[in-house]
C-alpha cells in the first residue's frame, strides 16, 4: 500500500528539482522568483525524503525490524509533510486562479 505513493511522489516532486538550476541561474541574475522556486524545491525535496524514510522504516517494522514508536513516529512524520504539501499546492492554484482571472 505505500509502494502505490513512490511513483507519485517521483513524478510530483521532479518537477520541482529541475527548476533548480535554473533558479540558481537566476538568483545570480538577484530574483525574489528564483529564490521562491529554489525553497520550494528544497520544501518539495525534504517532503519526498521523509516520506522515503517513513516507507522504509515501515518496511523494517513490518520484519520486526524497527521498534513500533519509530514506526508511528516515521508515518505522523510523513502525514504532516504530505499535508503540507498538499496545503501549499492548494495554495499555488488558488493564486495562480486568482492571477488569470486578473484584467489585463
Amino acid at each position: 500500500m505505500i509502494g502505490s505513493i513512490s511513483p507519485v511522489g517521483t513524478q510530483l516532486l521532479s518537477k520541482p528539482t529541475s527548476v533548480v538550476p535554473e533558479a540558481g541561474a537566476a538568483a545570480a541574475g538577484g530574483g525574489v522568483a528564483s529564490s521562491f522556486a529554489a525553497a520550494l524545491a528544497d520544501a518539495a525535496t525534504e517532503a519526498h525524503n521523509t516520506l522515503r524514510q517513513a516507507e522504509q522504516l515501515s518496511l523494517s517494522g513490518l520484519q520486526g525490524k524497527a521498534d513500533t514508536r519509530e514506526v508511528v513516529d516515521a508515518v505522523m512524520s510523513a502525514e504532516q509533510a504530505l499535508q503540507a504539501a498538499v496545503a501549499i499546492r492548494d495554495k499555488i492554484v488558488t493564486a495562480y486562479l486568482e492571477v488569470s482571472r486578473m484584467g489585463i
